[in-house]
């Protein structure tokens, strides 16, 4: 009887979660059967989430009891014979019921193993039900599609079909014969949402904000729930001039406008892709528009790649813009407000010195706020002088640093925001834009509040570091009589064990620390996408998150999970081998060929079959064998101990070696136990995997670099190491395998590719990812690790970065 400390550790190594192992191991009887079943498997199954949920049903079944060849329901789970709870159902009450007589023929006739019902089978059936209850159904509608679904899982033609598969096509044909939900089908809820405004003593606006499409109010997403769930409707954030609000809702039509306003000053990061999201999604959410605004007002730090880069990665994860835009489109505009700002003596021309303002804005020499405050010398100048001033620095009579535009805000504020913020500065760098046309451009704190105005921005969505702006935000719009949008603040996105420091990514770059921008090691989008990692596990991983005011610090290992968890169920497996090792089998003929059928994933019928040849010679891991033979803890290839091939009807057992003059192995002689035996052949202690050599089927593949890719730093936070970021590195970040072979189906897996499967559960903010690069080629292999091709690969020289490993080894 195992300890819960044993069977923790043993639910954890299967793959299960840990809430769900605590529940399971609340059951002693559910446990103890469960620890049972799992140890009948092979010992190098892979478990993945079907089949995990399938041998924990088992196990609830069994519940402690005795099951005599209970062997043959775990072979049918690890084989994929068993693919559904109903299935495993059958299975147990026949094994129940004969026990030691049991057959696995028996057993698969009495579970529907072999009975296929297609998803087109099951849709005919549906569509058959809903025209023999036609008219119930038109009168009922939405009421009675629980009771469909009770009913068409009875039917006897589909009591094999997978029932994960009625919803969605009871779903779909129910839309087709009555539409989209209306206000016939949500009477409760409007009910519901009146007699609650009734009690908050609250005039019942649910009419206005009910979004029918799909029935969203009834999901459970980042953009109905915590931060986003409460923010403000279009047209209830405060106006000083109540008319431009009549202004700003002709524009919009009463609907959400958001904007993902980056500076193109460097590439985006793992952070920024929650504020796209966030943006863009809730627009999308709220059936809204958001707009993708260059904050281009900086000429000495922007390039071309950047925009590019941005303008990519958007795409990638998914969105489009309503509208590309710049903030140096609105120049012209901005620069006649900057006047309005100073012929209403809220601005004025100052010519201290940086050093100067910051200690007259009582900032202290470390850079922190708290010290005495005092007005610029130049802040009582007459708004004659100011805008004479002003057009001066336009015209270039002022060098950088001369002159600043300031507003004259409260330098009695409690707010460092307040403090006469400057406005423009000037700099003699020409535009990407508009070339060299201006010598003074606007600052963020200028310009941000005032282009949300101008584009009717209903939900300015920032990070909190910038919750103190919001006071000046709202200050600057209201003394130049502008539409005041909304600014509402939430938590950043962290990722620990890594820089996203520009400053330090271009340290690494420029030291060649990194291959670049883009290298898988980094956290910028560019990297990630480079690596590999799909842009729907991003976005599944950040709705898991949900967004808040706080701040959200991840570490490496769970987001590198969360990406584990997005490909299991979503991508083809191939025997991929690392270090081969060549195997001949001595007794059979030099033109021996065996066909196998493997399937791309077990339990998956829509990836589909793969053909592999078994022939005299093909490869395996080196890790695979061993010349120890009386080592308890190894179950694979040794002198004295029979190992099976994947998929394949017989052990080898092993013959002789061959050496080089360093005494490396350089082949194996094995023998193919093929030979008629009495009884029920031994069971192998495990199945390993192998890719066989076949002029054939063109096999081998050979890979020239296998990249496998983990931490670039030792620590949490590499920046606190007292020698500097760079002391820090990991120098097994990056390990090259460059003898690494695949099976032949490697080349079909290119062809067909993408493989990944969307499995972002709030679709209607997800958009296909942009195929066009070649790390969509996704595939997992076989005890390695999940891998895509790199962009440096070619058709002469395949390039593999490994994503993730199969499990988390951070431990």
């Amino acid at each position: 009887m195992s300890s819960v400390e044993e069977l923790t550790q043993l639910f954890s190594k299967v793959g299960f979660e840990d809430a769900k192992i605590k529940e399971i191991t609340k059951n002693k009887k559910v446990s103890d059967s469960l620890s049972n079943l799992i140890n009948q498997a092979p010992t190098n199954y892979t478990w993945d989430k079907q089949s995990r949920a399938l041998i924990h049903n088992l196990a609830s079944l069994v519940k402690g009891s005795e099951l005599p060849s209970s062997e043959l329901i775990v072979e049918g789970i690890s084989n994929g014979d068993l693919k559904t709870a109903l299935q495993v159902n059958a299975a147990f009450k026949y094994v129940k019921a004969k026990g030691v007589d049991s057959t696995k023929t028996d057993m698969n006739e009495n579970s529907g193993v072999g009975i296929e019902v297609t998803e087109q089978d099951v849709r005919n059936s549906v569509i058959k039900y809903i025209q023999d209850n036609l008219e119930n159904i038109q009168n009922e509608r939405y009421k009675l599609v629980p009771g469909i679904f009770a009913n068409i899982k009875n039917l006897p033609e589909l009591k094999w079909a997978d029932p994960r598969s009625f919803k969605p096509i009871i779903d779909e044909e129910i839309l087709k014969v009555l539409g989209p939900k209306d206000e016939r089908d949500l009477v409760k809820t409007k009910k519901k949402n009146t007699d609650n405004a009734k009690k908050n003593g609250k005039k019942n606006t649910s009419n206005a904000n009910e979004k029918n499409n799909n029935n969203k109010s009834e999901e459970r997403t980042m953009f109905n729930e915590g931060f986003l769930g409460d923010l403000h409707k279009v047209g209830e954030n405060p106006q000083a001039y109540p008319e431009l609000m009549v202004e700003h809702l002709k524009a919009t039509g009463g609907k959400v406008r958001t904007r993902f306003p980056p500076e193109p000053n460097g590439y985006l990061h793992i952070g920024h892709s929650k504020a796209i999201m966030v943006n863009f999604g809730y627009a999308k959410y709220n059936d809204g528009v958001c707009i993708l605004r260059f904050d281009d007002t900086n000429p000495e730090a922007e390039a071309p790649e950047y925009f590019e880069s941005i303008k990519r990665m958007v795409s990638w994860l998914g969105f489009v813009p309503w509208k590309i835009t710049y903030s140096s489109d609105y120049f012209d505009k901005l620069y006649d407000l900057a006047e309005v700002l100073i012929n209403n003596d809220r601005g004025y021309i100052c010519h201290c010195t940086a050093e100067e303002i910051k200690r007259g804005r009582g900032i202290k020499e470390d850079g922190t706020p708290g010290g005495e405050r005092s007005a610029c010398v130049h802040r009582s100048n007459s708004i004659e002088t100011n805008l004479k001033e002003f057009r001066n620095m336009r015209d270039g009579v002022y060098k950088p640093g001369e002159a600043t535009l300031r507003m004259k805000q409260d330098l009695t504020s409690p707010s460092p925001q307040m403090w006469d913020l400057i406005a423009y500065r000037v700099l003699n760098a020409p535009h990407p834009r508009t070339g060299t046309k201006w010598k003074i451009y606007p600052t963020y704190d200028f310009t941000h509040c005032l282009v949300d105005s101008f584009e009717n921005i209903t939900h300015s969505l920032c990070t909190t570091e910038f919750r103190l702006s919001r006071e000046s935000y709202e200050w600057l719009c209201d003394q130049v009589h502008v539409f005041r949008p909304a600014q509402r603040e939430y938590g950043r996105l962290n990722i620990t064990g890594t820089v996203l420091s520009k400053r330090k990514i271009a340290k690494l770059v420029d030291e060649h620390h990194v291959r670049g921008w883009d290298d898988p090691r980094l956290f910028t989008l560019e990297a990630i996408r480079r690596r590999g990692v799909p842009p729907g596990a991003i976005l599944s991983f950040i709705n898991t998150l949900g967004v808040t005011t706080s701040t959200t610090n991840i570490q490496v290992a769970r987001f590198e999970n969360s990406i584990r968890k997005y490909l299991e169920d979503s991508t083809p497996r191939l025997m991929f081998i690392l270090d081969p090792i060549e195997i001949v089998v001595d007794n059979l003929p030099e033109d021996y060929e065996e066909i196998l059928s493997i399937p791309y994933r077990a339990g998956t019928p829509e990836f589909g079959d793969r053909t592999v040849p078994f022939t005299k010679r093909f490869y395996i891991e080196r890790s695979d064998f061993s010349e120890v033979s009386d080592d308890k803890e190894f179950f694979r290839l040794t002198p004295t101990q029979n190992v099976g091939l994947i998929k394949v009807p017989h052990t080898v057992s092993f013959k002789s070696v061959e050496k080089d003059s360093n005494g490396k192995i350089t082949k194996i002689h094995v023998h193919y136990n093929n030979e008629a035996q009495e009884g029920k052949p031994k069971k192998p202690k495990t199945y390993i995997q192998w890719v066989p050599v076949s002029e054939k089927f063109e096999s081998p593949i050979r890979v020239s670099e296998t990249r496998v890719y983990n931490q670039l730093f030792n620590s949490e936070n590499p920046s606190s190491h007292p020698d500097g970021f760079l002391n820090d590195i990991n120098v097994n970040s990056e390990l090259i395998h460059d003898n690494s072979i695949i099976e032949h189906n490697f080349k079909h897996v290119i062809k067909e590719g993408p493989w990944v499967v969307d499995s972002v559960k709030n679709s209607d903010f997800y958009v296909d990812e942009d195929k066009t690069g070649k790390e969509v080629h996704r595939f997992q292999g076989m005890r390695v690790g999940y891998f895509t091709l790199d962009k440096e690969s070619t058709q002469d020289k395949i390039i593999l970065n490994r994503i993730v490993s199969l499990k988390d080894s951070s431990k």
